[in-house]
C-alpha cells in the first residue's frame, strides 16, 4: 500500500534525458525494428524472440491469440523520479481547487502540500497521503476526473527534467511496443499506478488502449449523472496484485513481460511459469546522466529480490546505460 502511495522521495539525478525530439515508427519491415537500442545480446534476444513468435514452424512459434506482452509503466514505460509522477498530479491538483477550500490553509496534510512543504507531507504518513488521493482521484464524476488527468497531462511538467512527464516516457520501450504490435502481440500496462489515470494518456503516449490498461482502483457507482468516483480504495495491483489482475482482466498467462522493480517480481515470476515460449525483462535503472541511478535500498523502484533471482529464472537485464542509444523521445 506504501509503494503505491509513493512514500518516500530518492536523490534528485545528475542530469536529465536526451533534447533529440525524433520519434521512430516501427513496423514489421523495417531493417532495424529498435533503432534506440544499441546492438548487442539484449536487443538481439529481443528480436530473435518476436521474430520467431510469429513465424510459423519455428521452434519458437507462438500462436497470436497467445501473444500477450505485459508492462508494468512507473520505471519500465517512463521515469519515476523523483517521486511517482501520479502524486505529482495530486500535488497540482490540491493547488489548483484550493481556493475553494480555505481550510486547507491550516489543516494538515493540505498545509504542506499548498507550502511546497514535501518532508511534512511525508511525514503525515499513511493517512495523510490517503487523505490527499481520496480529495484528488475520489469524490467526483469520471468524466470529470479523465478530463482533469487529460488536461495535467498535456501542460504539467517534472520538477527536476522541466520536461512534460508524457516526454518522459522511453524511446526504446515505445519502439518494443510498436514492434511487438506489428508481429501480432496486444501488449497491456499492469501497473501499481490509478488505473483511470493511466487510461487519460496512455493510448497517446504508447499506442496501448484504455481497455488493456489494468492498475490499482478506488471504488466506483454509477448514477443518472454517469460513474461516481468515491474515496475509498479498492484494489492494490502491486506485487501479488499483478497476477491476479491479470488473471482477472485478462484470462491468459502473458508469454512476455516487462518490470523494473521488485512490484513487478511476481508478474515475472507468473510468466516464467508459461508452457509457451515466454521471456521476461527487467529495466535496471544505471544512467545517472540521462536519467537517474538506483536499485537496492531506493524507496522508489527498488529492486533487489528481481537482481537476484534474474539467473534462476533466465530473466533479461536491461542495462538502460549500456543497452539504450537514447532514453527520451
Amino acid at each position: 500500500m506504501i509503494a503505491f502511495l509513493f512514500f518516500c522521495c530518492n536523490p534528485a539525478p545528475d542530469k536529465t534525458g536526451n533534447t533529440d525530439t525524433t520519434t521512430t515508427t516501427v513496423t514489421a519491415n523495417n531493417a532495424d525494428p529498435l533503432p534506440s537500442w544499441n546492438d548487442g545480446n539484449v536487443k538481439r534476444s529481443l528480436v530473435d524472440y518476436v521474430t520467431n513468435a510469429a513465424k510459423e514452424g519455428s521452434s519458437g512459434f507462438i500462436p497470436a491469440g497467445d501473444r500477450i506482452a505485459v508492462f508494468d509503466n512507473d520505471g519500465t514505460l517512463w521515469s519515476e523520479q523523483p517521486l511517482y509522477f501520479q502524486l505529482f498530479y495530486s500535488f497540482d491538483k490540491i493547488k489548483q481547487v484550493a481556493p475553494q477550500h480555505p481550510e486547507w490553509k491550516t489543516k494538515e496534510p493540505f498545509k504542506s502540500v499548498l507550502e511546497g512543504n514535501l518532508k511534512g507531507v511525508l511525514s503525515s504518513g499513511e493517512k495523510g497521503l490517503f487523505t490527499i488521493m481520496g480529495a484528488t482521484f475520489g469524490g467526483m464524476n469520471g468524466d470529470a476526473f479523465d478530463k482533469s488527468v487529460k488536461e495535467w497531462a498535456d501542460t504539467a511538467t517534472n520538477p527536476v527534467t522541466h520536461k512534460k512527464y508524457t516526454e518522459m516516457i522511453f524511446q526504446p520501450m515505445v519502439e518494443l511496443l510498436q514492434y511487438m504490435r506489428a508481429n501480432g502481440f496486444q501488449t497491456y500496462i499492469v501497473s501499481g499506478g490509478d488505473i483511470s489515470f493511466m487510461r487519460a494518456w496512455a493510448e497517446k503516449a504508447y499506442g496501448i488502449p484504455p481497455q488493456q490498461v489494468i492498475g490499482s482502483s478506488f471504488k466506483v457507482s454509477y448514477d443518472s449523472t454517469g460513474i461516481q468516483r468515491l474515496p475509498q480504495f479498492e484494489f492494490m495491483d502491486d506485487g501479488p496484485g499483478k497476477p491476479v489482475g491479470i488473471y482477472q482482466h485478462i484470462g491468459k498467462k502473458p508469454v512476455f513481460a516487462a518490470g523494473n522493480s521488485d512490484g513487478d517480481y511476481q508478474m515475472l515470476q507468473f510468466t516464467s511459469t508459461n508452457a509457451l515460449p515466454h521471456m521476461e525483462i527487467i529495466v535496471h535503472h544505471t544512467d545517472s546522466a540521462r536519467e537517474w541511478k538506483y536499485d537496492r535500498g531506493s524507496p522508489i523502484g527498488k529492486l533487489e529480490k528481481g537482481l537476484d533471482d534474474a539467473p534462476k529464472y533466465g530473466w533479461t537485464i536491461v542495462d538502460m546505460q549500456h543497452d539504450w542509444k537514447k532514453i527520451y523521445p
